[in-house]
């Protein structure tokens, strides 16, 4: 299923069965650098308006080519004011789960190392709270972080595909759901 229908940095989609496949460009990011303010906001974000309280899950994967591939959930309001959750490959060689909130300048916060190259991940929002969680089994979601960002009742919610440093890559996108819901207890994402 596939509840998107725009795009910020186009790419294409490929579908099969179930699945979304979206190439990213070599050197293609959403990152503002804490150390110095540079921008990156040019990878391929495939969104829909979302108004209010929903939650966005999907089972994400890709091939860690170069550091910091990555397959994403996005929130977006702006170019300075958005999350991301990705399953990245991190310049510690290891494949991680990392969450980034930007609000004029990115954070970066590496979350657990996993062994496996697909992961399921979720955000979910309640208010101006956000909630981050990821699954190794689809079921059972472990947090990643809470946080609140003052942003207006309709945001861009979707998927990412990123390949900073490296040539490109393939970010698979599976068994998404995207519900307009409020959750009840956002600590557990539910």
């Amino acid at each position: 299923m596939n509840p998107f229908g725009k795009w910020l940095n186009e790419s294409r989609v490929d579908v099969k069965d179930n699945l979304l496949q979206i190439p990213a460009p070599g050197k293609t990011d959403y990152f503002i650098n804490p150390e110095n303010g540079d921008v990156k906001n040019n990878a391929p974000f495939l969104y829909a308006d979302v108004q209010g309280d929903f939650i966005l899950r999907a089972k994400v994967r890709h091939d860690f080519l170069s550091k910091y591939d990555g397959a994403a959930l996005f929130i977006m309001d702006s170019d300075q004011r958005w999350a991301k959750l990705c399953y990245e490959y991190t310049d510690f060689n290891t494949y991680a789960v990392v969450s980034v909130v930007t609000d004029g300048v990115s954070d970066d916060a590496n979350g657990p190392n996993l062994t496996d190259k697909s992961v399921w991940l979720q955000i979910g929002r309640k208010d101006n709270a956000f909630s981050m969680h990821y699954s190794t089994d689809g079921t059972e979601y472990r947090m990643v972080r809470v946080f609140n960002l003052n942003v207006p009742e309709t945001l861009k919610v979707g998927i990412v595909s990123q390949s900073p440093t490296g040539e490109g890559l393939v970010s698979d996108f599976s068994e998404i759901q995207l519900e307009k819901v409020t959750m009840k207890q956002i600590r557990a994402g539910k």
